[in-house]
């Protein structure tokens, strides 16, 4: 049973009508504990399946668990929608102070449907809601942000998420950003903002979280920090933070170069997290609650065109994924020229990830003939061109002609209709994460429930499968495991980075703090419901398992474990097939 506290509290707004009211859930947050596992119960709740993601009454759901604001590292939010992306389930998780505001507003989801007349923000604080109009902000970029900041209480406790121009003009793969440095980054969040003219969203509030047993919270709270601060993994991640991995995986040819033709790249050790901590690094930050403070910001300096010898002092997050898409996938080795188009992909907002795997694609349909110059409007896409780049996806966002607009709808919509399909780099109609390392990976992205690395780190079950060969039978078992046991972690909400920390033993032991009496095979059964509750919706959104197949191109380029054997492969994929339909 849920201890009664504000985790079941439910905060409903229509933008339509401008108005709000609070519902009290306790059977939603006992039975699928918070964050995952209570947004998908909501999205099945509020969303039709045949309802179009630009609809007014496609919800916006965020969700939090019940460790957030109790336990080290458990800083994430949930959000869900229907993706425009891809057209069904859209889930993405962001950190900042987004989980710490939204429970201390008092809430455990907030549920946004309707669509304003005009450019509007949403001010939540505590119990009251405010409809802000937001027509200035509109079309803004960097600066939106701070604008709100400086007009809304409640600093060092709130959070802001915002978007940018491409969200407005719906962009499916626009993404909402966070306190500056975080997002919401994939499956195109930020367009279903734009589609209900939501500029952003501003939440704080302050209270008091309950836990049943005192002395024996603060006993686990202070060896669970110890661990943290002590391990190894956390330790790298806050000196180089995900870039760490920029050296091992192009030392095992398993990060993608350009658009996945090659496995080598000279000059990528420029973009190590080694290189780019002593050329740029000038600070690092933390989500809200976590010691560990992965965020890398890069200090660029910029000069005034119009004074010579002044410049101006930008700070921009960079970690492994951005390194991946804005560089090695475009075969850009300067490190500035990577800063440069993290910065504009950052003012425009859009996702990072998706916008490097397209800008690959249009390079090498371009230079195969499949578009041309007419259709590009005279920019010729090349290999390591920066500001070429730059310059692509501006045009992405603000271009009027048919040929951009397709590529706002992400490759798989652009590959069926102008062809090269065969080198189009996406899983579910999402844009490729930054792993070659083996099949486990490219697995993970296919049948993931957001095709993402993150479902099932199938790149952690590649490299113990260097050293240990799995079967396809084990190949599948592990990767099911791993996603189901992520529902949890995901309902708690516990940053990944910590999940070898937060075994099912701790998790335990948490929640019972946090007022849930749960063993551990209970948790395994609701992570097996809450990841079938998922594949249900997709499925009946639309979504074709019998019809997935992988890319082309990962047969073709030696990954880390060398060429992907299809045959494996096609055995692989047939039970992952077996194995999910049987869930539903």
């Amino acid at each position: 049973m849920i201890k009664e506290d504000i985790l079941k509290r439910v905060l409903y707004i229509d933008l339509t009508k401008k108005r709000f009211w609070i519902e009290e859930r306790p059977e939603l947050f006992s039975k699928y504990i918070g964050g995952t596992g209570v947004a998908v119960k909501l999205l099945e709740e509020n969303c039709p399946h045949d309802l179009e993601p630009f609809s007014p009454d496609n919800p916006i759901i965020f969700a939090v668990g019940p460790l957030n604001g109790l336990f080290p590292i458990a800083s994430k939010t949930i959000a869900m929608f229907k993706s425009p992306h891809t057209g069904n389930l859209g889930e993405s998780h962001a950190g900042g102070r987004s989980a710490i505001a939204i429970r201390m507003a008092g809430y455990g989801a907030i549920v946004i449907k309707g669509r304003s007349e005009r450019p509007c923000y949403v001010a939540i604080h505590g119990d009251k809601v405010f409809f802000r109009d937001a027509t200035t902000l509109w079309a803004l970029e960097e600066s939106a942000g701070r604008i709100i900041r400086a007009h809304e209480p409640g600093a060092g406790l709130r959070t802001i998420m915002r978007i940018g121009p491409a969200g407005e003009r719906l962009v499916s793969f626009a993404c909402v950003t966070l306190e500056t440095y975080r997002h919401f980054g994939r499956l195109g969040l930020g367009a279903v903002f734009g589609s209900k003219n939501l500029k952003a969203i501003v939440i704080s509030g302050k209270r008091n979280l309950p836990v049943t047993h005192f002395a024996e919270y603060k006993s686990l709270y202070g060896k669970l920090l110890k661990e943290l601060l002590e391990s190894e993994k956390m330790k790298k991640y806050h000196e180089l933070g995900t870039p760490a991995n920029v050296l091992p995986l192009s030392f095992s040819k398993g990060i993608p170069i350009k658009n996945l033709l090659t496995n080598e790249l000279t000059g990528i050790e420029t973009l190590s997290g080694e290189a780019f901590a002593q050329k740029h690094l000038g600070r690092r930050v933390a989500c809200a609650h976590c010691p560990v403070a992965c965020i890398h910001l890069a200090a660029l300096r910029k000069p005034y065109e119009d004074e010579p010898y002044f410049y101006r002092t930008v700070y921009l997050s960079y970690d492994y994924e951005l390194i991946y898409a804005l560089g090695s996938m475009l075969a850009i080795t300067n490190s500035e020229d990577v800063l440069k188009l993290i910065e504009v992909i950052e003012d425009i907002g859009v996702d990072a990830i998706s916008a490097g795997v397209i800008l690959a694609w249009v390079t090498e349909a371009f230079q195969k003939g499949i578009i041309n110059e007419k259709q590009t409007e005279g920019i010729i896409p090349e290999w390591g061109h920066a500001d070429t780049y730059v310059e692509l996806i501006r045009k992405i966002v603000y271009g009027e002609s048919e040929f951009y607009r397709d590529i706002a709808r992400g490759i798989d919509y652009a590959s069926s209709k102008y062809g090269g399909r065969q080198f189009a780099l996406t899983y579910g109609k999402n844009e490729m994460p930054g792993y070659h390392t083996g099949l486990g990976a490219h697995l993970g992205y296919l049948f993931g429930a957001r095709h993402s690395h993150l479902d099932s780190a199938g790149y952690a079950i590649d490299r113990e499968a260097m050293t240990k060969p799995v079967s396809p039978e084990q190949l599948v078992e592990k990767i099911l495991n791993e996603e189901q046991w992520r529902q949890i972690l995901s309902s708690l909400v516990i940053c990944f980075f910590a999940r070898e920390i937060y075994t099912p033993e701790v998790v335990v032991k948490c929640l019972k703090l946090a007022g849930f009496d749960l063993t551990e095979q209970e948790l395994l059964k609701t992570g097996r419901e809450i990841y079938a509750n998922k594949y249900r919706f997709k499925v009946q959104c639309g979504f074709d398992i019998e019809n997935l197949t992988l890319p082309e191109r990962v047969f073709e380029t030696p990954s880390s474990m060398g060429l992907i054997d299809r045959e494996f492969s096609d055995r692989a994929i047939a039970l992952l097939k077996e194995n999910i339909k049987s869930l539903l």
